[in-house]
């Protein structure tokens, strides 16, 4: 009996899913990567600008009859020129004292060492980046320090980070989508050695018990070593087993054989009636369990057998001539005629072994029926398939239980007196199946059953 497998989810489809769940985590880290970067790049290329235009203001600066004066330079705001047109806040202090610009503009407190303070923040409901740089002017008995605040809006940095931002968004996708084509490639490349190994065990037939001996990855050694000590100890088994089915057959029919002899012999030197009648019903009953005995192991060696198949190029007229020859003494007993039909030559590669006891059944199982003075027809054809048909002409199937006859130890109504064990028909089935063919069983019109063996 067939067991399905318990799947407890995909292999393949975990490790997509796995490398896919990586690449999206990569892609995401990618945009905002690659967006800080920017933002970093982009401000300080806009620090710069702020930085150059508040010193070229800065530089202007100087002592005038006495008074400190900045002549504001007009590159000092054409360089703060953007696509955007961004606004431009300053405001001009001496010695923190306000002169020019916007008062409501403050400076930022500046860096260790005078260095120039940078700062985003908020100014009259708008982000600005603002910029502090002071210098101290040096004159006749005079000095004073000159700080100057700049500001400017950011929205062309804005529309310049949303391009980025765009940028590095297409980026990630088009790397979340390589990343996915390559994910797939690497789990089917991966994979690939155990498909492989799947089709190569799926492709044996089940008398190949060989082991696999084709390079596997290092992770599958394990898994082939154990496959490798399963079919051996499976080939071992099955030897065993055959062995013991033909030892079993031996030790089985040959007690039988001699127990019936001498109830034979016995019944020969009974005299009084009763004990005659005694005498037959055991060896009635010595004859019923021999071919329930026999049946039992010839069903048993079928369905060894069948799983592993011995093909071999035959003629079944030839196999059915020699089943004739060795059946025709008990068929004259009964005055029986069995009468071969057909072709002259079929040729089949089959199990000649397990083809020989499925006729063997079929034509016994036609004896047992067929009344004195009767004839039991053999046929084999080719076309349109390869088959053996056994007609005789005894009672034939009852109609409602012509389906069930072919189950184990199922016998016809019609059955009760004659010796049997239900058997004969599912052997020759199991035969019929193993080759890939079927029983058919139907009654012919002028009297009698028939049974076709298709292959």
């Amino acid at each position: 009996m067939q067991t399905d497998a318990v799947v407890s989810g995909s292999l393949r489809n975990r490790l997509v899913l796995i490398l896919i769940g990586g690449a999206a985590v990569l892609a995401i880290f990618l945009f905002f990567a690659v967006r800080s970067y920017a933002v970093q790049v982009a401000q300080r290329g806009q620090d710069n600008i702020l930085l150059a235009s508040v010193t070229s203001m800065l530089d202007a600066a100087a002592f005038r009859d006495g008074v400190a004066e900045v002549d504001i330079p007009y590159a000092a705001f054409s360089m703060l020129n953007t696509p955007a047109d961004d606004r431009v806040f300053y405001a001009i202090y001496q010695d923190d004292t306000f002169l020019s610009g916007y008062n409501d503009l403050g400076l930022l407190g500046e860096n260790q060492g005078g260095q120039p303070s940078f700062q985003t923040r908020d100014y009259r409901d708008t982000s600005v980046r603002e910029v502090t740089a002071s210098r101290t002017l040096i004159g006749a008995d005079q000095r004073t320090e000159i700080q100057i605040a700049l500001a400017q809006t950011q929205d062309a940095l804005a529309d310049t980070l949303d391009q980025i931002s765009r940028n590095a968004a297409l980026l990630g996708l088009g790397f979340f989508a390589l990343a996915v084509a390559l994910s797939i490639w690497a789990t089917q490349a991966t994979i690939s050695p155990l498909s492989r190994l799947t089709n190569s065990v799926t492709r044996r037939g089940p008398q190949d018990l060989s082991p696999f001996t084709k390079p596997v990855p290092q992770e599958m050694a394990p898994l082939v070593t154990s496959l490798n000590s399963l079919m051996g100890r499976l080939d071992q088994s099955l030897s065993q087993s055959e062995d013991f089915i033909a030892e079993a057959a031996h030790r089985v029919r040959t007690p039988l054989a001699t127990v019936r002899s001498y109830a034979e012999a016995t019944l020969l030197r009974v005299n009084k009636e009763e004990n005659r009648e005694a005498m037959r019903s055991m060896v009635k009953a010595i004859d019923e369990s021999s071919r329930a005995a026999g049946q039992l192991l010839d069903h048993a060696m079928i369905t060894f057998r069948a799983d592993h198949l011995e093909r071999e190029e035959l003629d079944l007229v030839d196999l059915v001539r020699d089943l004739i020859l060795r059946l025709t003494p008990v068929a004259d007993m009964k005055d029986l005629t069995l009468d071969l039909r057909g072709e002259d030559t079929v040729t089949y590669a089959g199990d000649p072994i397990l083809l020989q006891n499925a006729l063997r059944n079929m034509i016994d199982n036609a004896m047992k029926y067929s009344p004195a003075d009767g004839a039991i027809e053999i046929s084999v054809r080719s076309e349109p398939v390869v088959a053996v048909t056994v007609s005789d002409q005894g009672p034939g199937f009852p109609l409602d239980e012509i389906e069930t006859l072919t189950a184990r130890f199922t016998r016809g109504r019609n059955a009760d007196n004659t010796i049997g064990s239900g058997l004969g028909l599912t052997i020759a089935q199991d035969v019929a199946t193993a080759h890939g063919g079927e029983i058919t069983l139907r009654n012919r019109e002028e009297g009698g059953a028939c049974v076709i063996l298709s292959l």
